[in-house]
């Protein structure tokens, strides 16, 4: 890369001047203590990535515009211990990327195997912050990136490690997430795996467009009020009374890939002249579920890739679907986040999921 091209060289001396990673930890409320990370791309997207809850991310901005919803807990410390029953939903921030697995998606569920709360434990775990890399101006070397190992293990029992880099590029509006689940332990384990992405106001708001191309079925137990063929469950609802509460419904989606086999989705706010695009490997992540949640003060609509429903492991396990990984097994899984902001960009992304079924 030729430096000396850039209009800032020269003119600058620090690389957080223009963007880059800052650590930093919590010292108020339900997060006192936590650790977290901000993240500037230098192109007016910038999010935090919460350390002690698996490197999710919560808070995310475009410019002045919010792209996630955030939970009425907002950040909380994180609290392992809450792996019962729906203890899992007193310490969901919502945010832009939360992880749910390692071993199980889905409701609360017990038999032999077992007991597991709602989505696993793994949100609820802290990272061991292996390296973090900045931008290196000098040098012409824009990339940046932070790692840490999240670990769901149990003496006696499952051994399974997430090791994840968040990364992207000063000057790019991107996020990139890699993610590699490792069965550090002596015994094959069930592995289930589920990214809930969940975009709020001013996003989302009524006429934008939830944008996924695929075959789909309504999730069991639905009251087919939203997913339904003469319904047009692509555009954001106005709040709904119905949904107050668990008010809810949700959608299982079969995603269509492009000729490398990467599949697309997002949200487009033709109000706010942009878009949200979330590109995934079906190789990876078959399965994408649209949750669309419109109540009153919780307005979100999320979408979720992951290499299962989340209809929990004892289906799978039904099913003949559920993943075991070998002992030293590992599987390794890719998502990027674009922000689209110029007419060419987002006819492109629209084109291209525009033909749904």
């Amino acid at each position: 890369m030729d430096v000396k091209k850039k209009p800032w060289h020269e003119k600058v001396s620090h690389y957080s001047q223009l963007g880059g990673i800052e650590t930093s930890i919590l010292d108020n409320g339900a997060g006192r203590g936590t650790r977290i990370a901000w993240v500037n791309t230098g192109t007016g997207l910038r999010y935090k990535v919460v350390i002690d809850r698996a490197m999710d991310i919560v808070d995310a901005f475009y410019q002045h515009y919010s792209l996630a919803w955030i939970s009425h807990n907002g950040v909380t410390a994180p609290r392992y211990s809450l792996n019962k029953g729906l203890d899992w939903l007193q310490t969901f921030g919502g945010g832009l990327v939360t992880t749910c697995g390692l071993s199980h998606v889905g409701g609360p569920e017990s038999d032999e195997y077992g007991e597991r709360g709602l989505h696993g434990p793994i949100s609820n775990s802290p990272a061991e912050i292996i390296s973090i890399i900045q931008p290196d101006l000098v040098a012409g070397n824009l990339d940046m990136s932070i790692t840490g190992i999240i670990r769901q293990t149990s003496v006696l029992g499952d051994q399974l490690i997430l090791k994840r880099t968040i990364s992207g590029t000063l000057g790019e509006a991107s996020i990139r997430i890699h993610d590699e689940v490792i069965n550090e332990g002596n015994t094959v384990a069930p592995h289930m795996l589920l990214y809930h992405l969940n975009f709020g106001y001013p996003l989302v708001d009524e006429g934008a467009e939830i944008c996924w191309k695929g075959k789909w079925k309504s999730r069991d137990g639905n009251p087919d009020i939203i997913f339904r063929e003469d319904n047009n469950y692509h555009l954001c609802s106005a709040p709904l009374d119905s949904h107050a509460g668990s008010g809810e419904e949700a959608a299982i989606i079969d995603p269509v890939t492009d000729s490398n086999g990467w599949c697309t989705c997002g949200i487009y706010n033709p109000g706010l002249q942009i878009a949200l695009s979330v590109r995934f490997k079906k190789a990876q992540l078959p399965i994408l579920t649209n949750w669309q949640h419109w109540g009153k003060g919780e307005y979100v609509t999320g979408l979720e890739p992951g290499t299962h429903p989340p209809t929990g492991q004892a289906r799978a396990r039904r099913e003949g679907n559920l993943i075991f990984l070998a002992p030293g097994e590992r599987r390794n899984y890719e998502l990027q986040f674009d922000i689209l902001s110029t007419p060419t960009a987002i006819w492109q992304f629209r084109t291209e999921l525009s033909s749904t079924t």
